[in-house]
C-alpha cells in the first residue's frame, strides 16, 4: 500500500516477531501515547494552515470514491476492472475469497484501502517536521487499522463462514473469551496461551541452583554436564526488563543449555521484579549490586581468573559498562571475553524506539513513575502493540473473540508475556543519559560507581551480534560498537528479529549468518564483504569462546542451593546469603561425556544386562 513504510508480516513466524518487538521496546522506554497524539494534533493544525491545499486533495478522495463506486457497478454486470488500490503483499486481513468475488464486499475492501491511502498520502505532504511525520505515522496507522471492515464481524466473510461452520458456537466461544480477556487481560485479546508452560518444567529447565542472592539479583549456577569444562567460566547477563530465561528457553532450544553442554561453567543473573522499595536504586546500584556482584561470586566459587560476559540488549550495554569500569580501575584481567547480541553502545539511531526517544515523553514517564516508584508492566505491554494495532490487536480480535479460536501456545511469547516492572530512578537515568544525551559513546561524559567511561580504554576480546530484522536495536546500530572499543573484535550478523536472532539453536533450516573479519568504519562496506554461511550462528561462537576460554579442567564443586530456577523469577523474595568458600574438589568425578560445538549430547551407557 502506498506510503505505508511498515513491514507487514507474511507468516505465523513473522507475525511472532512483530509481536515481540513491540512490547519489548515498549518495556525499554515505558513508552506512552502522549507524544503521539501530539504530533497528530500537529498534522490536524497543518491541514487547517493550507486550505488551498487540503481542498483539492478532498476533491481529488471524492473522485476516488466515485471510481470505486463505478467499480462496483461494473462487477454487478460481470466486469473485472483493476482496484486503484491493492493491500500490501502479506496483509492477511481481506485474504477470504469474499472480499475478492464477492461485489459489495470487493467495494467496501477497496474504498477502505483508497481512503487509507489517501490519508497516508497527506501526511507524507504535510509540513511536520521529521520526528512529528514519523510519530504522526505510527498514530496515523493506529488509527486506520482500527477503522478496517475486517474487524466488523457482521461484515468479515472469514468470521460469518467461522459460524456457519460451528452453528454459531464459534460466536458463543468468542463471547466468552472475550469477557475472560475484559476481566484478566486488561480488555485486551490474549496473544499467547500460556497454560502449557511451567517454570522448571518446559521453560527455565536446564538444572542449576540458586547459590547466591542479594537484594538484586539471585545468581544461578548450572550443574555440569561434561566430564571436563573450560578453565573460564561464563556469567549471563539478561536485559532488566525481561525473566532472564530468554537465555534458557525450551529444552533443545536453550542458548545456556547448548553451553553447558559444550563444556563451560555456566551462570546467569536472575534481576528481582521491580516494586516500590526499588525507587531509589540507580544505574551505579545495578552495576555494583548486579553484574560486578556476579562476577564477585563466580570467581569465588570457581577460583577462576576470568570471567566470560554473554549478554543480550540492555544486558550487553550494562556487559560494556562493568567492561569499562574494570579497565578504569586496573582490573581489566578479570574479564575474559564479552559477547554482545543485538546490544546498543552508540544511541545515535535508535530504530523505532526513536518515536519515544525525546525530552517531553521522559519527563512524563518520569512524573508518572514518581507516583509509585516503578513502571507497571502491564501499563507498557499494549502501546507497542496498539503501533501495529492490525497485525498485534485486531488480527487476536478476529480471530479470538470473532471466531472463537484459541491464541497459539509457544514458548517464547509465554516468556515475553512474564514481563516485569521498571524501577523509576534508574530507568529514567538509563533514559536521559543513553537514548537522549547518548553519553556512553563519548569519552568521559558518562559516570558510573564513580568511574568516567571511556570505551577507548578497553582491550576486552568482544564478539558482537547484530540481526537483520532487528527493528529495537538496528544491526548498523550494533556495528558501531567495533569502532568504538578498541581490543580484538569479531562482528557477526545474523537473519531474524531482536528476539529470535540470538535464539537460533543449531538445526533450524532458515538459520543462515554472515561474517567478515574486516572492520571497515562503514557497516554497509561490511556486509558487501561479508561471506552468507547456512546455520545458526552458535556453532561459530561457542568455537570463538572455546578458544578463549583456558584449558579444560575437573568442574567446580558448587555449595547447596534452592534448585533453579530461583525465587526472583517468580516474583517472590528470599532471604539474602552468599556462598561458603569454596570447597576442595573431589579426588574423582563422574560426568557426561563432552560433545563438539553443534552436536546432541551423547546417550548414557545402557545398563549391563543382568
Amino acid at each position: 500500500m502506498a506510503n505505508d513504510t511498515r513491514t507487514t508480516p507474511r507468516t505465523p513466524e513473522e507475525l511472532r516477531e512483530h509481536l515481540l518487538e513491540s512490547q519489548y521496546g515498549a518495556r525499554i522506554m515505558a513508552a506512552t501515547q502522549r507524544s503521539l497524539s501530539g504530533a497528530m494534533r500537529r498534522f490536524g493544525l497543518d491541514l487547517v494552515a493550507h486550505p488551498a491545499r487540503t481542498l483539492r486533495a478532498t476533491a481529488d478522495l471524492a473522485m476516488r470514491e466515485a471510481t470505486v463506486t463505478a467499480h462496483a457497478a461494473s462487477r454487478l454486470m460481470g466486469a473485472d476492472p483493476k482496484p486503484l488500490v491493492e493491500a500490501s503483499a502479506g496483509d492477511r486481513r481481506f485474504t477470504d475469497r469474499g472480499w475478492q468475488e464477492n461485489p459489495f464486499l470487493h467495494q467496501l475492501r477497496e474504498g477502505y484501502l483508497v481512503w487509507a491511502e489517501w490519508w497516508r498520502e497527506n501526511l507524507e505532504k504535510s509540513g511536520l517536521g521529521p520526528t512529528d511525520r514519523l510519530r504522526a505515522r505510527f498514530a496515523l496507522n493506529n488509527g486506520l487499522d482500527m477503522m478496517s471492515p475486517s474487524i466488523l464481524p457482521m461484515v468479515n466473510p472469514a468470521v460469518i463462514k467461522e459460524a456457519i461452520d460451528t452453528g454459531g458456537l464459534s460466536w458463543l466461544r468468542g463471547m466468552r473469551t472475550m469477557a475472560e480477556d475484559m476481566v484478566g487481560n486488561n480488555g485486551r485479546p490474549g496473544q499467547v496461551d500460556s497454560s502449557g508452560f511451567e517454570l522448571g518444567r518446559n521453560l527455565a529447565a536446564t538444572p542449576g541452583r540458586v547459590v547466591y542472592r542479594n537484594r538484586l539479583i539471585e545468581l544461578i549456577a548450572y550443574e555440569p554436564q561434561t566430564e571436563k569444562v573450560h578453565e573460564i567460566p561464563v556469567l549471563a547477563c539478561p536485559p532488566w526488563i525481561n525473566k532472564y530465561y530468554i537465555f534458557d528457553l525450551a529444552p533443545g532450544r536453550s542458548w545456556l543449555e547448548y553451553i553447558v553442554q559444550n563444556g563451560f561453567t555456566v551462570f546467569v543473573m536472575s534481576y528481582r521484579n521491580p516494586d516500590a522499595s526499588m525507587a531509589s536504586l540507580t544505574m551505579d546500584d545495578y552495576l555494583v549490586d548486579g553484574v560486578l556482584a556476579a562476577m564477585d561470586q563466580v570467581q569465588r566459587l570457581t577460583g577462576a581468573p576470568r570471567v566470560n560476559l554473554i549478554a543480550l540488549c540492555i544486558g550487553g550495554t550494562y556487559a560494556v559498562l562493568a567492561a569499562a569500569h574494570l579497565a578504569a580501575k586496573g582490573q581489566a584481567d578479570r574479564l575474559g571475553c564479552v559477547t554482545l547480541t543485538n546490544t546498543l553502545v552508540d544511541f545515535s539511531e535508535p530504530g523505532d524506539l526513536g518515536v519515544f526517544a525525546d525530552e517531553g515523553t521522559v519527563r512524563h514517564l518520569e512524573e508518572a513513575m514518581k507516583r509509585k516508584g516503578y513502571f507497571e508492566a502491564s501499563q507498557m505491554a499494549s502501546t507497542f502493540d496498539w503501533l501495529r494495532g492490525n497485525d498485534l490487536i485486531w488480527n487476536y480480535v478476529v480471530s479470538n473473540w470473532h471466531m472463537g479460536r484459541k491464541p497459539p501456545s509457544f514458548d517464547i511469547l509465554a516468556w515475553n508475556a512474564d514481563s516485569t516492572n521498571m524501577p523509576a530512578t534508574m530507568h529514567i537515568q538509563y533514559l536521559k543519559s543513553l537514548y537522549l544525551e547518548n553519553r556512553l559513546s563519548r569519552p568521559g561524559a558518562f559516570t558510573i560507581a564513580g568511574t568516567p567511561i571511556d570505551l577507548s580504554r578497553v582491550r576486552t576480546p568482544f564478539y558482537v551480534l547484530g540481526a537483520e530484522a532487528d527493528h529495537i536495536t538496528l544491526w548498523k546500530g550494533t556495528y558501531r560498537t567495533t569502532q568504538l572499543l578498541r581490543g580484538e573484535m569479531r562482528y557477526v550478523l545474523t537473519n531474524s528479529g531482536h528476539i529470535a536472532g540470538p535464539l537460533n539453536p543449531p538445526g533450524s533450516p532458515k538459520s543462515v549468518h554472515w561474517t567478515n573479519d574486516a572492520l571497515p568504519a562503514d557497516p554497509d562496506r561490511w556486509r558487501a564483504g561479508a561471506t552468507r554461511h547456512e546455520g545458526s550462528w552458535w556453532v561459530d561462537w561457542v568455537g570463538w569462546l572455546s578458544a578463549r576460554s583456558g584449558a579444560t579442567v575437573t568442574p567446580p564443586v558448587l555449595p547447596s542451593g534452592e534448585p533453579a530456577p530461583g525465587r526472583y523469577v517468580r516474583n517472590q523474595t528470599g532471604p539474602e546469603f552468599a556462598p561458603p568458600p569454596r570447597p576442595r574438589p573431589p579426588a574423582a568425578a563422574t560426568r557426561r561425556s563432552p560433545r563438539r560445538a553443534g552436536t546432541q549430547p551423547a546417550p548414557a551407557p545402557a545398563a549391563p544386562a543382568r
